[in-house]
C-alpha cells in the first residue's frame, strides 16, 4: 500500500520555495570553493568576446532607463567575455517584426511585450496593458511568483521553436494623454485616435477610442500634426520623460490597468551558445533592471501627478469608471475562452484579485 502525497499548503509552498533557493545558494557556494581548489578555470576558446544584438520596443529616450543602465552593466561585468549591442525601438527591424527577427536569429535577444512584438503564443494577449490584471507594479513579480505564471510562460514557449522567454517584470500604469480634447466622460473618448498597445487598445475601442500604430519615434510628431489624437501607451513617468507631455493639455487619471507586462526573450540558439556564468549574470542584470524600473515608475507617478505642471487632469465620473470595471469582466472571460492557457491565466488573475481584496489594508 503506498502512501497518499499530501497536497501543500499554500504557506507550505512558499516557505519551500525559499529553502530551495537557500539550498540552491549553499550549493553554489561549496561549488565555488571546490571550484577554486579543484576544478579548472573557465577557458573562452573563441577567438573573441560573444557579440550580441538585443533591440528594445522603447525608443531611446525611454530606453536610456527601461534597458539601458543594465546592458552597460552587464558589458562591463561581463569582463571582455561577451558585449550586447543594444537597438531602440525600429533601428534593426520594425517592432512587429522583433519575435520573426529573434526567432531567425537575426536579432539575439529582446525587450518587449508579447503584444506589440506579435508573439504567435495563445498568451500574448497578456502581454503588455491587460485591462485591470494589475492595479501595483509589484502585482506583476507577485503573480509570476506565486500564482503560477512563470510556469505558464514556460510551458508556452517551450512550444515555440528557437525562441526562449527568460523573465517578465512590471512597468508603468496605462493612462490616456490627448493634445487638446479632454476626456471627462466616456462619449469624449468616442473617434478618438490615439497610438496605443494592442490588448488594451482592443479594449478600450469598445468606448469608441481607435487604435493607431505608427513608429514609436514618429509619435510626437503625429500628435503636432494631428494625426493622432494622443497616446494610450503609459504612464505620467514616461509621458513626461519622452516630451509627450510637452505636447498634450490632458491626462485622464483613470488608469485602464496598474502595470504593464513586459518580457526579456533570446534567441535559443544564441542562449546555449553562452556559458552557463553568463547566462547567470545576464539573469542577474535583468532582475537589477526589473528593480531599477520598479522604483523610477512608481516614484514618477506620484510626484508627476501631484506636482507636474504640464497636464490637466481629468477624471471620469464615477459611475461611468464602474461600467469600464464592469465591462472588463466580460473581455475576461471573452479571453480566457480562447484557449485553455488563457483560461489558465484568467484564473490566477481572478484568484490574486480575490487575495488581494480579502487581504486588505495595505495590499488594497
Amino acid at each position: 500500500m503506498t502512501d497518499k502525497i499530501k497536497p501543500q499548503t499554500p504557506s507550505e509552498a512558499i516557505l519551500s520555495s525559499r529553502r530551495n533557493f537557500l539550498k540552491r545558494s549553499g550549493l553554489a557556494a561549496g561549488t565555488a570553493l571546490a571550484g577554486s581548489t579543484l576544478a579548472a578555470p573557465y577557458v573562452n576558446a573563441q577567438s573573441g568576446p560573444i557579440k550580441w544584438r538585443l533591440q528594445t520596443y522603447s525608443g531611446a529616450p525611454l530606453g536610456a532607463h527601461v534597458i539601458k543602465p543594465q546592458i552597460e552593466a552587464f558589458n562591463a561585468a561581463a569582463n571582455g567575455e561577451m558585449e550586447i549591442e543594444l537597438y531602440y525601438a525600429d533601428q534593426l527591424v520594425p517592432t512587429a517584426d522583433l519575435f520573426r527577427a529573434l526567432q531567425s536569429g537575426a536579432l539575439d535577444a529582446v525587450q518587449s511585450d508579447e503584444a506589440t512584438m506579435a508573439s504567435p503564443v495563445d498568451i500574448a494577449v497578456f502581454g503588455g496593458y491587460f485591462p485591470f490584471a494589475t492595479r501595483y507594479p509589484l502585482d506583476v513579480t507577485a503573480l509570476f511568483r506565486y500564482y503560477g505564471l512563470k510556469e505558464i510562460w514556460e510551458e508556452a514557449y517551450s512550444e515555440v521553436e528557437n525562441v526562449t522567454w527568460l523573465s517578465t517584470g512590471s512597468w508603468d500604469p496605462l493612462h490616456i494623454f490627448t493634445v487638446d480634447k479632454p476626456i471627462r466622460s466616456l462619449a469624449d473618448m468616442n473617434g478618438l485616435r490615439v497610438f496605443g498597445v494592442p490588448t488594451a487598445g482592443k479594449f478600450l475601442a469598445k468606448y469608441g477610442l481607435i487604435p493607431v500604430t505608427i513608429p514609436w519615434d514618429n509619435v510626437e510628431v503625429a500628435m503636432q500634426t494631428g494625426e493622432i489624437d494622443g497616446v494610450a501607451w503609459c504612464g505620467f513617468t514616461e509621458a513626461y520623460e519622452v516630451g509627450w507631455a510637452d505636447v498634450c493639455k490632458y491626462a485622464l487619471n483613470n488608469a485602464v490597468t496598474g502595470a504593464w507586462f513586459g518580457s526579456y526573450f533570446t534567441n535559443t540558439a544564441s542562449w546555449q551558445k553562452v556559458p552557463p556564468h553568463l547566462q547567470e549574470l545576464f539573469r542577474i542584470s535583468i532582475d537589477q533592471s526589473h528593480y531599477y524600473r520598479l522604483g523610477w515608475y512608481w516614484g514618477g507617478e506620484a510626484k508627476l501627478r501631484v506636482e507636474g505642471e504640464k497636464m490637466e487632469l481629468t477624471q471620469l465620473p464615477d459611475e461611468e469608471w464602474a461600467q469600464v470595471v464592469k465591462d472588463s469582466e466580460g473581455f475576461w472571460d471573452e479571453v480566457a475562452a480562447s484557449s485553455p492557457r488563457a483560461g489558465k491565466v484568467v484564473e490566477a488573475f481572478k484568484k490574486y484579485a480575490s487575495n488581494m481584496e480579502k487581504a486588505g489594508y495595505p495590499y488594497r
